[in-house]
């Protein structure tokens, strides 16, 4: 499948859900904010949002600091 993934296009094997993006990429347990196609997708529904050929994603990691 191929996605575009902030702003790049990305080849994806064994990726169904966003959930799976987030652990593909290392996200796991960080904080972050993911966007499909404009809309924002709650952290409980990551599991249950499939991804689907020529979807944008934008993934924002929160950054601590001060």
């Amino acid at each position: 499948m191929n996605i575009t993934l902030n702003g790049q296009p990305k080849a994806l094997d064994q990726v169904a859900t966003v959930a799976d993006l987030i652990r593909y990429l290392g996200y796991e347990g960080k904080r972050i904010a993911v966007e499909r196609n404009g809309d924002i997708v709650p952290k409980s529904q990551h599991g249950q949002q499939a991804l689907a050929e020529g979807d944008e994603i934008e993934i924002v990691v929160a950054v601590g600091g001060g």
